[in-house]
């Protein structure tokens, strides 16, 4: 892929959307629970899989992610966001230890 020159306001918008990915992603985390309670069935696989695409992205523990999804349930959706937002639960808890 051939290297692009952005401009320098373009460096800035790019810089300000990666500084702020985390409440980005919180954000998005936590609008997904409200949609889900809203969403036909039709809907609902696609936002569930947004909202495991994003809880991978934040890095949160593989068996929390497969048990929001397994259970396909908003209110499990709900109970992660809660811990997000209250510091119980962390971003990157699934860092993979260095082979001794």
């Amino acid at each position: 892929m051939a290297a692009r020159d952005y401009s320098k306001y373009q460096q800035k918008v790019i810089k300000r959307f990666y500084d702020n990915r985390e409440q980005i992603d919180d954000q998005k985390l936590s609008e997904l629970v409200t949609s889900l309670y809203l969403a036909t069935d039709k809907q609902k696989p696609k936002l569930w899989q947004r909202a495991k695409d994003i809880m991978e992205r934040m890095e949160l523990p593989p068996r929390r992610v497969n048990h929001a999804m397994e259970s396909a349930d908003p209110v499990v959706l709900a109970k992660i966001v809660e811990e997000l937002q209250s510091g119980k639960l962390k971003r990157g808890s699934q860092k993979k230890k260095k082979p001794e």
